[in-house]
């Protein structure tokens, strides 16, 4: 009966020019080098085709998400029982970033870098978003994930969103219906793909801009194991204190299983020092988790997004 709906969906997105790709490897798409194969991957480049592709799933009832850059998602060894979602084309172009309201707002398309977003502000002379330079990842999941860093996060630079619900309809909410918290937004109750997002900035100096990049990048190039696949800040912030400290105040630096690691660089990232699977990474999690826990009462919450089965 699942054949019958994926040829269905096939036909469907072929009709609207889109790509499609079966039984592709999740490891192919996200920075943790990780992960089985997903049933359809279906790259989208105009709303029209969007908007159609998602009232085909809800009809067919496939289960589905949207992958970005793939740079805070571990995916199961088993792969992901349905269809991934990828945004290209007016999602993603340079032309997807423009600059609105007299000069003082960005939009950028859910496809976008966030460091090219970063970039395009810098060189317009737009500060705001430097806190979010060298954060890998698109403006969708950014938005998605309220990601932050270094005292910034979206919450506080996001003006409003557009986005389309399961049966395919354009809407726009503001940054204050979102619902934003701790690495949280509305999105993550599911049913919605955002497609662009606006950035409230003010003017600054453009030399100021790039000197605050600069010194975040270079922070960042110093602590954090960029020459190793990882997905990021492995757990979130606790209430009290930092992962990273907790976890090599627990001795567990350079903990193996498999081929998945604590880094030895930053404690608050896995890592794949080479051949992980997501079982290994999983395991490896738990551990630290019930460690921290046992020696400090201290329960650390997972920051990567874990999908699909293993």
């Amino acid at each position: 009966m699942d054949d019958l709906k994926y040829q269905e969906l096939d036909r469907l997105a072929i009709e609207l020019d889109c790509e499609v790709h079966r039984d592709e490897p999740l490891s192919k798409h996200t920075s943790f080098k990780i992960g089985g194969p997903v049933r359809r991957l279906i790259t989208i480049y105009n709303y029209e085709p969007l908007s159609g592709i998602l009232r085909e799933l809800s009809r067919l009832e496939l289960p589905y998400f949207v992958l970005g850059k793939g740079s805070n998602l571990l995916a199961g060894d088993g792969g992901y029982p349905g269809v991934a979602l990828v945004l290209e084309g007016v999602f993603n172009s340079a032309a997807a970033i423009s600059i609105e309201n007299e000069g003082m707002t960005i939009r950028s398309g859910a496809g976008v870098s966030l460091a090219a977003t970063c970039v395009f502000a810098r060189d317009e002379g737009l500060t705001g978003l430097e806190f979010a330079w060298q954060i890998p990842g698109s403006v969708g999941g950014a938005v998605y994930m309220n990601a932050g860093a270094y005292g910034g996060e979206m919450k506080d630079v996001v003006k409003r969103v557009w986005y389309m619900d399961a049966e395919g309809r354009l809407l726009d909410c503001t940054g204050e219906e979102l619902g934003f918290g701790y690495r949280k937004s509305a999105f993550m109750d599911g049913g919605k793909i955002i497609t662009s997002a606006e950035f409230k900035l003010a003017h600054g100096d453009k030399d100021e801009i790039k000197a605050r990049m600069d010194e975040l990048k270079a922070r960042r190039l110093e602590k954090q194991p960029y020459d190793m696949p990882s997905a990021g800040s492995t757990f979130k912030r606790p209430k009290t204190g930092y992962a990273a400290a907790l976890i090599e105040q627990c001795g567990l630096k350079g903990r193996r299983v498999g081929g998945a690691q604590v880094s030895e660089k930053h404690t608050g990232f896995i890592v794949n020092a080479g051949g992980a699977t997501c079982k290994d990474v999983l395991e490896l999690m738990e551990i630290v988790r019930e460690t921290v826990l046992k020696k400090t009462g201290t329960q650390l919450e997972p920051e990567v997004r874990i999908i699909g089965e293993n």
